[in-house]
């Protein structure tokens, strides 16, 4: 068709090549590779579900026109670890403090969490507040999140 462009780019780790049309949002595109952690909620980049990691910078996939990804590496929660491997340290910190009770969000969270770590890997309660101000969890889960990136934290210092 003529509204669509050919691009490739890192999946999790793999080179992917894809059609797609000029209004498919990043989200989408992920659903078309069976990939669907990263939900849309709200559509309008002010929830965090959707979130995932472009190039190391953690984006709206809601708000991330397919076509931009061209030439870039992508990740989502599905990329940390696979079935036969143990879970990534951020996983299995969420798991540890409960730090999710209908698991809609925490997708979202998890890439947060991993590019607040490759930012600041100790960062205080403030620091994590002001980088999850764009992420909203329905359950209300957020003392448990805050422990999460906490262990998270200390998991990543230790094995690094």
């Amino acid at each position: 068709m003529a509204n669509e462009q050919a691009i490739s780019f890192q999946l999790n780790g793999k080179h992917v090549s894809t059609q797609v049309a000029s209004h498919l949002n990043l989200v989408e595109l992920l659903n078309q590779f069976s990939l669907c952690g990263a939900r849309e909620s709200c559509g309008q980049g002010l929830c965090g579900c959707c979130s995932v990691l472009v190039d190391d910078q953690a984006v709206s996939a809601c708000l991330t026109i397919a076509s931009t990804v061209d030439g870039k590496s992508i990740e989502t929660v599905e990329g940390l670890s696979s079935a036969n491997e143990p879970l990534h340290p951020i996983q299995q910190a969420f798991i540890d403090s409960g730090a999710f009770q209908c698991g809609f969000c925490t997708p979202g969270f998890i890439m947060m969490t991993k590019a607040l770590l490759a930012e600041n890997p100790d960062p205080s309660d403030e620091d994590i507040r002001h980088y999850f101000s764009g992420n909203l969890c329905r359950c209300g889960t957020y003392p448990e999140i805050m422990s999460a990136v906490k262990q998270a934290a200390r998991l990543l210092r230790t094995h690094a």
